[in-house]
């Protein structure tokens, strides 16, 4: 393994057969084109090889590019590309992800995933289970889970054995499931509106969604509110769940006008 490889601390499978039952649980198949971040020797590759109509692997290692162009050389439908994942564009619009990530790199791809323009289908990361639990909103919502909602559904669908890796990491590893919503639970035109309302939640310095909130709700509104979507008076972003904060923004939307929202979050 190339010294680039450790300071990018990424953990490499050490079973095949793993590997085969984590695709076979996923959803692609004979009609599907596959993107694979960071295939390192190539063991998630074959697999991938062996169910998908293209899988395309970009990898940023010019090494281990080589190596993997050599050992798929007579499959024609696999493409190794050399490049980082974060710097490029998806090479195609209707595609699928899967991926054992860098966990030092989480962040950066789930954020490029999330945001670019033309995201997967669904996406299959492997990545530390405190990242995935933050990203899916799991045990409690987080800023990023409930701006990431609408368009996506998160699922932490398989947790890992630290011996399944090579080198053994020192935190808890999961399977993490992203599929794109169709159609989405927040209509184009109202995105930006929401997600300026979601950050000024979980940005505001109170102690309680209703006095962040005050500028917008009068007292009776907010009574109604937790009344009817059944939350705490006074609770704080992330007691609320990701319904309750779709009702929210509902709410804010029918009753607060335009003007008045331009003029708070300016």
């Amino acid at each position: 393994m190339s010294n680039k490889r450790l300071t990018l601390a990424q953990n490499f499978f050490k079973s095949p057969a793993l590997v085969r039952n984590l695709v076979a649980a996923s959803t692609i198949g004979q009609t599907d084109t596959v993107v694979e971040i960071g295939p390192g020797a190539g063991i998630i590759t074959q697999a991938l090889a062996g169910v998908a109509q293209r899988v395309v692997a970009i990898e940023k290692d010019p090494v281990l590019v080589r190596q993997l162009r050599g050992r798929f050389r007579h499959a024609g439908h696999v493409e190794i590309i050399e490049g980082d994942f974060l710097e490029k564009s998806p090479p195609l619009r209707n595609y699928k992800i899967f991926a054992n990530i860098p966990f030092n790199l989480t962040a950066k791809i789930m954020q490029k995933i999330i945001d670019t323009p033309h995201p997967p289908a669904e996406a299959y990361l492997v990545m530390q289970k405190e990242a995935a639990q933050k990203f899916a909103g799991s045990p409690h919502e987080t800023q990023f889970s409930i701006l990431a909602k609408p368009w996506f559904d998160l699922q932490m669908i398989h947790n890992f054995q630290r011996e399944d890796f090579d080198p053994i990491p020192n935190v808890e590893a999961v399977f993490l499931q992203i599929k794109k919503r169709g159609p989405p639970l927040v209509a184009a035109q109202d995105a930006p509106i929401y997600q300026k309302f979601v950050q000024y939640g979980f940005g505001g310095w109170r102690k309680s969604l209703r006095l962040t909130y005050k500028p917008f709700f009068t007292y009776h509104q907010w009574k109604r509110l937790w009344q009817d979507l059944q939350f705490p008076a006074e609770a704080t972003p992330t007691q609320l769940s990701f319904e309750q904060w779709l009702g929210l923004f509902a709410c804010f939307t029918e009753h607060v006008p335009d003007t008045k929202q331009k003029l708070i979050f300016k």
